[in-house]
């Protein structure tokens, strides 16, 4: 017998255990992994009890000021049947449980982009219960695409959630919207720094098919809910004002009367030049001919073109009556 062939022959019960080995190890792995052989999570036996022990300060206890914790309600964290803190927190059985010196105590689902369980977690839990008040178009919106966590704008464990009243809205917004801060600071704005109108009253925060959240499908039709005298439908309509309304208006504040972005004329001239008007182009030198203009008195073609979203008059072709 060969060398060859007598190592061939030695070899081959080895080979033979390697490539069984081979084929039982993923079995060993994919049944350790299965839900069905892994301990399922353990619950407190005691509920919110247990939990007090520890957390006992007054942001935690505030919970029971608020709708999450109204027994009277079935629906509600602390109803009859519910699971309490847990609800919410997740099963806090080992959590609450002995932990030998040194060891970290296993953690529970906590709240917040920076809590370190992971957003799409958290939002879970809420959406669990409240998957009527998120609406169908949430997942893919810009919250959701920033992983933007419910904790971040919603006070869970408040008597009154600052991001459900008007008065207080816009300052849980403007935590992340910083520009939108700045602008509303402005002489000319909506009165969010006031407390007299929330963001909501325009964006749908929680998810919509429109550009930027906004509450109705498009700029104009969100505007004239409150602006409805604006709404037409004109004889003879202003196009830019038809199209929409941002054209001519910074909707978060500005500068110049009515919340346009440039004063006027410098606005109108962005898009009518002089050609077949008497008018001449004004910059921040003046008129270049040094010469006043009739049409341009006050500096705004206004005083002519007062109509300017639009006229039903017989003769306002022009948007001057």
């Amino acid at each position: 017998m060969s060398a060859t062939t007598e190592r061939r022959r030695r070899g081959g019960p080895l080979l033979l255990a390697i490539a069984l080995a081979a084929i039982a190890t993923p079995a060993v792995v994919s049944s350790q992994g299965t839900d069905e052989t892994a301990e399922p999570p353990k619950y407190s036996r005691k509920g919110a009890d247990t939990c007090f022990q520890c957390h006992d300060d007054q942001a935690v206890l505030a919970v029971f000021r608020s709708k999450h914790a109204m027994p009277s309600d079935p629906d509600s964290p602390f109803g009859h049947g519910q699971l309490q803190c847990e609800s919410c927190h997740g099963p806090g059985g080992d959590h609450a449980g002995r932990v030998r010196r040194g060891q970290e105590r296993p953690p529970v689902v906590r709240f917040g982009s920076d809590s370190g369980t992971p957003v799409a977690e958290q939002n879970a839990y809420c959406v669990d219960c409240h998957l009527a008040n998120t609406g169908f178009a949430w997942h893919g919106s810009g919250h959701d695409e920033n992983t933007v966590a419910c904790a971040d704008c919603h006070t869970s464990h408040s008597e009154r959630d600052p991001v459900l009243a008007i008065a207080t809205q816009a300052e849980v917004c403007f935590d992340c919207h910083q520009q939108q801060r700045t602008q509303s600071m402005k002489p000319y704005a909506h009165p969010l720094r006031h407390g007299k109108m929330a963001c909501s009253g325009c964006h749908d925060t929680h998810g919509d098919t429109a550009d930027s959240l906004l509450a109705r499908q498009t700029n104009n039709d969100t505007c004239f809910d409150c602006h409805a005298e604006m709404r037409g439908p004109y004889l003879w309509e202003h196009a830019p004002a038809a199209e929409d309304c941002g054209n001519c208006h910074d909707p978060h504040g500005s500068n110049y009367p009515g919340m346009l972005s440039m004063r006027a004329p410098m606005l109108c001239q962005s898009c009518h030049s002089q050609a077949g008007h008497p008018s001449l182009p004004q910059d921040a030198r003046g008129l270049p001919s040094g010469t006043p203009s009739q049409f341009l008195l006050g500096q705004t073609c206004m005083n002519c073109h007062d109509q300017v979203h639009g006229s039903n008059h017989p003769s306002g072709s022009k948007l001057m009556r």
